[in-house]
Order: structure tokens, then sequence, then C-alpha cells
């Protein structure tokens, strides 16, 4: 399960605690979509204790988006490195 928490103060930070699936990467999608245009958006994983591999993909689009991983467990930036990995040597072939 997964909770979502959004705050603003010149930054627009959602808080996520729990377990990142794919049913929850749908649900981060559409409220990272009615977000204006140009406003700074961070995700606060300090509570995050699983995600899979669809919120792993996910997360890689985000920080490709410009939105900030902020407090991200190592195992996950480790993961999202060999997923932007493997998008660059697909580009390059």
């Amino acid at each position: 399960m997964l909770r979502i928490q959004r705050s603003a103060n010149g930054r627009i930070v959602f808080t996520l605690s729990g377990r990142i699936e794919a049913e929850d990467v749908k649900e981060l999608r559409q409220l990272l979509a009615l977000e204006k245009s140009g406003q700074r958006v961070m995700l606060d994983m300090r509570d995050v204790t699983l995600v899979n591999q669809d919120a792993v993909k996910f997360l890689a689009g985000c920080e490709a988006d410009s939105i900030k991983l902020e407090n991200c467990p190592a195992y996950i930036r480790e993961w999202i490195a060999q997923v932007k990995g493997r998008s660059k040597r697909r580009r390059t072939r």
C-alpha cells in the first residue's frame, strides 16, 4: 500500500510512504499531471519500503522530466541507474 501526502511551500512535495507498485504508478502519473507546467515538483521517498520494476521505470522518467527524487533509498537509486543505462545503450545501437 502506498500513502501519498502533498504539500506546497514554494515547490510541490509529494511525500511517499510504503510500497510503490504498478497500480500506484497510474495514480502518481495522474497527480503529477494535475500540477502546473513549470512548477518545481519533488518526490520525498524517505519512507518508501519497496518498489517494483514499473515503479522504477516511472521514477527514472520522473527524473528525466526534472522531478527531483529526495531521500531515495540507495537500492532504488541503483536500480534507476541500471534502467537509465539500458535505455542509453538501446538508443546508441
